[in-house]
């Protein structure tokens, strides 16, 4: 019986914590927009995941390009 090829992560498992820490200022309300912080409050749970998304790319962990 063959094996199962593995399928590649397209995140790394950092960047899924930079996410998490994100979501979780975003749930207590604290979550700003903007550079550094000076914009509105986050409104949508997509807004926050696309924040955590980009401070992951800013330290280079592996995340897929923006789409344009």
């Amino acid at each position: 019986m063959a094996r199962k090829a593995k399928k590649k992560r397209w995140y790394s498992k950092s960047s899924g914590s930079d996410v998490k820490s994100e979501m979780r200022s975003y749930k207590k309300g604290k979550a700003k927009s903007g550079r550094g912080g000076k914009g509105g409050k986050v409104k949508s749970r997509r807004q926050a995941i696309a924040i955590g998304l980009s401070k992951a790319r800013k330290k280079d962990k592996k995340v897929p390009k923006k789409k344009s």
